[in-house]
């Protein structure tokens, strides 16, 4: 289990992408469980450690705010190397709709 806490910006999404990167490893196979309900803010770069997690473990996340299961369904949805913000469809189309 991996808890995280508060605002994750800056040097904390350096510290997270430590921290889950070590604990591969001991994982043996099994799911990474992050805790995301004491989380108020998560940066870009920390949006995109939570998706990496998801699509290299599988990674089931925590939440019970709206604003934690944003990030979770974010992390979920965001399976390619897009910018994460959920816009990536509309480089091709300037209207936004799905082509």
């Amino acid at each position: 289990m991996l808890k995280l806490e508060g605002r994750i910006v800056g040097p904390w999404t350096a510290e997270l992408d430590r921290s889950w990167h070590s604990l591969g490893p001991s994982l043996n196979g099994r799911k990474l469980a992050v805790d995301l309900r004491d989380v108020s803010y998560i940066d870009q770069k920390g949006r995109e450690i939570l998706a990496e997690m998801y699509r290299k473990t599988g990674a089931q996340f925590q939440a019970d705010t709206p604003l934690t299961e944003y990030f979770a369904q974010e992390a979920r949805s965001n399976t390619g190397s897009g910018s994460g913000n959920g816009n990536d469809h509309r480089k091709n189309n300037q209207k936004g709709v799905p082509q």
